[in-house]
């Protein structure tokens, strides 16, 4: 063969591997369900937050960041109403660790029948979690070293509850570094290589199914369950070095700045969000252990950072497959950032690693693999700026997220715009009903399935109502909150109602509700009646 033919061949493989692929007969949109772990509320640039997140940023900036959007305050009842569009007590999760409802159909296993390619990276935590009986052996399965079976019972699992693919896990805290639970669809991972760390993982197999995706003519939905930042603490090193000196001068002035920054950007303004003293109690000038401190905090936002990272190269995949333009991004987190600190290992903490290495808890040097660590409460109330409390608590600090919708095709004119419409985490199920043109199922394995009872976005987020919701409801593990109109009253675990006017009060500092008797009596019928309807216990 002479040379002419041969850069003939070389230039056609050359431009064949560069072609975008050839629009999709089928123009319903992809949609891409992004679900960050324990994020606090202003953690993200584009919500105040220093850390260097300029992929979500430019999500925002060209799409719609909501201001008002909820979850369940915790990452198990959130999922469950994600998925379903229903309240977490009607999904089934009345608790921690149990398993999802099968007559609650999820959003996958919907569009899965109304011709959607269906996918699943990262955490499930939507089965029952149970350790086996020996405490000792436990912490050897968590590690690696004896093998007690599935994980929880196989027909909750991801792939049998309409994704056809799933690569993660399917309990709720993991090493990052050789995670526990870690599955691609019923087949455990027993290996990864020393170079593994979670949120890589989630998004190289997020990449690979938009691959996959892209060579199909139908639309896809993938959910992309991100582990960070939950505890652990652990990162990459040259991630936590882009933050060694960020925290240093503590959480009473990170929370000023954020809360500056906030100002700034029009999310909130100094009448309506007054902003309250860090809930924790906790001063700065007091702190003894100041270094350890801003050490954890800079692990959690270079686990942020790389949550953010993955992100950028999920949106280059899409652009570079044609996928892009047409694509429905949602970004949102669980809950609040967690309180939590000072568990000691045992049931889902591990005690050793593999090679029985002791991991240290509430190391001065967070990050390794052989760390396990938390950013506490007073950590956790100043990334949750401007409001009180955090994960578990219905107060605002546990249940609202930061929400963002980028969608290229047809976000044209609510570029760079901030909704602050009222929504919850069970709306985006009838929203991608809508998206996708799908009708709820009247059956789904084998049960007269329960119709969700979220409401479709899309008229909140083109501007065609100002509210879908007359009144919203949280309970978890005691803690409880009603909404209605702008009155919400809310409440911590074995505590009095407190009453708050939110439109001119949204942070909940002034308490109306020795003043407004008979409303927080009305209020509280009508969250009793609903708590009564949906078995709350």
């Amino acid at each position: 063969m002479n040379k002419l033919n041969w850069l003939f061949i070389f230039w056609a493989a050359v431009f064949a591997g560069c072609s975008v692929p050839e629009k999709k007969t089928d123009e319903r949109p992809n949609i891409l369900l992004v679900m960050v772990d324990d994020m606090g509320y202003s953690d993200l640039g584009c919500y105040g937050g220093e850390i260097q997140t300029p992929n979500i940023d430019r999500l925002a900036e060209e799409g719609v960041r909501f201001t008002q959007m909820h979850n369940c305050a915790r990452c198990c009842p959130t999922r469950a109403s994600l998925l379903t569009g229903q309240y977490p007590q009607v999904a089934g999760i009345n608790g921690m660790g149990v398993n999802l409802a099968m007559n609650t159909a999820t959003i996958a296993e919907v569009l899965k029948e109304n011709g959607y390619r269906t996918g699943m990276t990262g955490k499930w935590h939507l089965s029952q979690t149970k350790p086996v009986n020996d405490p000792v052996e436990q912490l050897r399965w968590m590690a690696h070293q004896v093998d007690y079976g599935p994980f929880s019972p196989l027909e909750n699992y991801p792939c049998n509850r309409g994704f056809e693919e799933h690569w993660g896990v399917i309990w709720g805290v993991v090493n990052f570094f050789d995670p526990f639970s870690l599955v691609h669809n019923e087949e455990p991972i027993k290996e990864v290589p020393d170079d593994f760390y979670m949120t890589d993982f989630i998004t190289q197999k997020s990449i690979d199914l938009i691959d996959d995706y892209s060579r199909d003519d139908q639309p896809f939905f993938l959910y992309v369950a991100h582990t960070a930042p939950h505890w652990p603490l652990h990162a990459l090193p040259e991630d936590i070095e882009k933050y060694k000196d960020t925290y240093s001068e503590g959480w009473e002035v990170l929370r000023e700045k954020r809360y500056s920054r906030m100002l700034e950007l029009g999310l909130i303004d100094r009448e309506t969000y007054p902003l309250p003293e860090n809930s924790s109690g906790r001063k700065w000038d007091e702190c003894e252990r100041k270094e350890y401190e801003a050490a954890c905090m800079s692990v959690h936002a270079a686990m942020v950072d790389r949550v953010d990272q993955g992100i950028g190269q999920i949106i280059e995949k899409l652009k570079a497959t044609g996928q892009y333009n047409n694509t429905i991004i949602f970004v949102l987190s669980d809950n609040g950032a967690s309180y939590e600190r000072g568990y000691p290992p045992g049931f889902d903490r591990p005690g050793f690693t593999r090679d029985s290495t002791i991991i240290e808890y509430n190391s001065d040097h967070p990050g390794a693999e052989t760390t396990w660590n938390y950013i506490g409460n007073a950590w956790a109330s100043a990334v949750n700026t401007p409001f009180r409390y955090w994960k578990k608590e219905s107060y605002e600090g546990g249940s609202a997220t930061p929400f963002i919708v980028h969608w290229p095709a047809k976000l044209k004119q609510q570029e760079n715009t901030i909704n602050r419409g009222l929504a919850h985490v069970i709306d985006i199920l009838p929203t991608c009903l809508e998206l996708s043109g799908s009708t709820y199922p009247e059956t789904v394995n084998g049960r007269k399935a329960v119709p969700p009872v979220g409401k479709n976005l899309l008229p909140l987020l083109f501007n065609e109502t100002e509210s879908i919701h007359d009144t919203l409801y949280w309970e978890h593990e005691g803690g409880r909150a009603i909404r209605m109109g702008d009155w919400k009253m809310s409440a911590l675990p074995n505590r009095e109602w407190e009453l708050f006017n939110l439109a001119a009060d949204h942070t909940e500092t002034n308490d109306l509700s020795a003043e407004l008797p008979e409303k927080v009596k009305e209020m509280d019928e009508a969250w009793k009646s609903w708590a009564n309807s949906i078995g709350v216990r």
